[in-house]
């Protein structure tokens, strides 16, 4: 059932495009005034204007000789931010909306953070409990607090900047703790796209995206959304992406859906052992039909976990059923019958451990932290493929439970 207007709470952050200049303010502050006047109640988020926060760095930068520290030059990049909510705030009043912004610099600041400056890490526990006691009450009688994206500060008051996607981590905390209906994030986008439109000319809207997936993309190097800010995304909100060409929050944009798993853990990801079978040959990625004969084989007769290959090889990885000889058979006569390949090799009873959590690809060593604790332990890996914020093992089946425990506490070394 869809809540009316006057019960309805959502979280809006505008990114730097949509501020870029006084004509984009004044049209983001309309939506915001125009979505208050039918009895929403909201709070906003709003980045730098424009490119101020790389002038900003430039500048900095430039005229201190390299010799900043680094919760100074935090305290510098917070400048742009702290700009936006006056000048937000200031034009929400002037359109008579009740409204008033938060500073760092005030007590009642909800961001709190470690101190990794440039990239810190919100406290979530702090956070939330601030949040509920000095934006909350605001929100729910109609006031519009206008919030710094981007910023943190330490317990003991330093001002820290978020690092990437910043913005949409705030606006993902806050919609936590106002329990929104909704967070919207607007963009110089129309929503969340098939491809990079800088790549591909006529990308597709996507309606709607589950958060799981979209994750992989940011991973992969795609500017949607970044996979920090992403952690933070309250598992029961929806998050609308739209554009800012558009003047009313009602218009669509793409839903993402659900949550992530934010703690790296492993677990063992297939209830039967697992087969490997290695083909080799002599410039196979040179014929593709080689590959898709071989995929359709294991197709007809069971399910694909995993596949890597290069110029000379492919290894495929299915579950060990009954009948799998008759598929050893059928790929075996795909390897005698092509000039590009020359001999194949199964290895049965592997295990299947998958080790996951976003933000993996950016955690530095993981992969040899957890080779070197299952080589010390004697437990040899027979494949491994990363993939986005997964990294996928294969070691024997006999060593599956000794493996899985190694695994963890590698992680939680790290």
């Amino acid at each position: 059932m869809t809540k009316h207007s006057s019960e309805r709470k959502i979280v809006v952050k505008f990114g730097g495009s949509s501020l870029a200049d006084h004509e984009r303010m004044l049209k983001a502050v309309m939506a915001v005034v125009n979505e208050a006047k039918k009895g929403t109640k909201l709070a906003v988020v709003v980045s730098a204007m424009g490119k101020t926060t790389d002038q900003l760095l430039t500048t900095a930068k430039n005229t201190s000789n390299g010799k900043l520290a680094k919760h100074e030059l935090d305290d510098i990049l917070s400048m742009g931010e702290r700009t936006s909510i006056r000048l937000f705030a200031a034009a929400l009043r002037n359109n008579d909306v009740d409204a008033c912004y938060f500073d760092p610099m005030d007590n009642t600041w909800p961001i709190i953070t470690d101190d990794s400056f440039q990239n810190a890490n919100p406290l979530i526990q702090e956070c939330d409990k601030n949040i509920k006691k000095c934006i909350l009450p605001l929100v729910e009688r109609g006031t519009i607090p206008v919030i710094a994206g981007f910023i943190g500060k330490t317990k003991e008051g330093k001002i820290t900047t978020l690092g990437r996607g910043g913005s949409d981590t705030t606006a993902f905390l806050m919609g936590q703790g106002i329990c929104a209906d909704q967070i919207i994030l607007v963009t110089d986008a129309e929503g969340i796209m098939s491809s990079d439109p800088k790549i591909i000319s006529q990308p597709k809207l996507l309606p709607t995206i589950n958060v799981n997936t979209l994750v992989g993309l940011a991973d992969s190097g795609a500017k949607f959304i970044h996979s920090k800010a992403l952690k933070y995304k309250p598992k029961n909100i929806d998050v609308k992406v739209m554009s800012n060409k558009l003047d009313d929050l009602n218009k669509d944009g793409t839903i993402i859906t659900d949550g992530l798993v934010t703690e790296l853990d492993a677990e063992i990801a297939n209830e039967c052992p697992v087969v490997e079978i290695t083909i080799v040959g002599n410039g196979m990625s040179n014929n593709p039909q080689v590959v898709t004969e071989i995929v359709e084989k294991v197709k007809d007769n069971t399910s694909l976990i995993g596949m890597s290959m290069n110029t000379n090889s492919i290894i495929v990885y299915v579950p060990q059923t009954e009948n799998i000889t008759k598929l050893f058979n059928q790929i075996h006569g795909i390897t005698i019958n092509k000039k590009e390949t020359i001999a194949m090799a199964v290895k049965k009873d592997l295990v299947f451990i998958k080790t996951s959590g976003v933000g993996l690809e950016e955690t530095q060593g993981i992969i040899g932290k957890i080779s070197e604790e299952l080589r010390r332990n004697g437990i040899n890996i027979s494949g491994i493929l990363t993939i986005t914020s997964s990294i996928l093992l294969f070691v024997d089946w006999n060593e599956k439970e000794k493996a899985l425990k190694l695994i963890k506490n590698a992680l939680k070394k790290h």
